[in-house]
């Protein structure tokens, strides 16, 4: 199941390094795909891992609705 994150504040391509670095780390093998220019982070796996990972580098993911 994939699971699509807002994060308004993943700004910059350093900000997209991060936020994947984390979710690899979280959640290794998972597919993501990130798109700084919606903010979004659509994740495949365990959403509540994906979101403290991304929680824990230093951002403020919401879930898509």
């Amino acid at each position: 199941m994939t699971t699509t994150f807002t994060v308004t504040d993943m700004t910059c391509a350093h900000c997209e390094k991060t936020i994947r670095g984390a979710l690899a780390d979280a959640l290794p093998g998972a597919d993501v795909k990130v798109d700084l220019s919606t903010h979004t982070v659509a994740v495949g796996g365990d959403a509540s891992l994906a979101e403290t990972a991304m929680r824990d580098a230093g951002y403020s993911p919401q879930r898509a609705k």
